[in-house]
């Protein structure tokens, strides 16, 4: 009788944690990269942030317990993933340092790669973006604890890749990140 496997022997998985000011183009960049990694034959899963707030999350605030919680949730669930083969790519803002080190620490303990990546996109630049409005509810009163404007955001001191994506077109972000992972046996 065979015994069933723990983890997934195909092609390895790994985790991409795009971190960033709301606004900062994280989810473009993850689709973009995504496209193209599929287009490789890889399994890819974008785990965004909002969708899973609505679900996995939902009930969650915006205080620091409960934005911890939520990159806890993630980060297991993109484990998960890439344990089982899946390149998660995860656009999560993940505002404190401790709380991504958490995630990439549960990453190293069960030996899944985890690339962490810093899209550096300057506060104005994503105040002009302001994708969901969210710049312009905070101006005008409507919300309070905005990352990057009125709560912090923790810039990460040593990110796997830095990515100025107001430098820069989408493709060619995701074509540095493809890069970076090419170089790790991760694409």
């Amino acid at each position: 009788m065979m015994t069933p496997q723990k983890f997934c022997t195909c092609r390895p998985g790994a985790t991409v944690w795009l971190t960033g000011l709301p606004s900062a183009g994280k989810t473009t960049i993850a689709h973009e990269l995504a496209g193209r990694l599929c287009a490789e034959g890889r399994r890819v899963e974008v785990l965004d942030g909002d969708e899973i707030r609505s679900s996995l999350s939902a009930g969650l605030g915006f205080s620091r317990v409960e934005r911890d919680i939520h990159v806890k949730r993630i980060g297991l669930v993109a484990e998960v993933l890439a344990r089982n083969g899946v390149m998660a790519l995860v656009p999560v803002i993940a505002p404190y340092a401790d709380s991504r080190a958490a995630v990439r620490e549960r990453h190293a303990s069960s030996a899944i790669p985890y690339v962490e990546v810093h899209v550096a996109t300057p506060v104005d630049v994503c105040r002009t973006r302001d994708v969901k409005g969210l710049y312009a509810r905070q101006a005008a009163g409507e919300i309070s604890g905005l990352t990057g404007v009125d709560d912090p955001y923790q810039i990460p001191e040593n990110p796997d890749l830095r990515i100025e994506a107001h430098q820069q077109t989408a493709a060619q972000s995701a074509t540095a990140l493809h890069a970076v992972l090419k170089e790790r046996g991760l694409a």
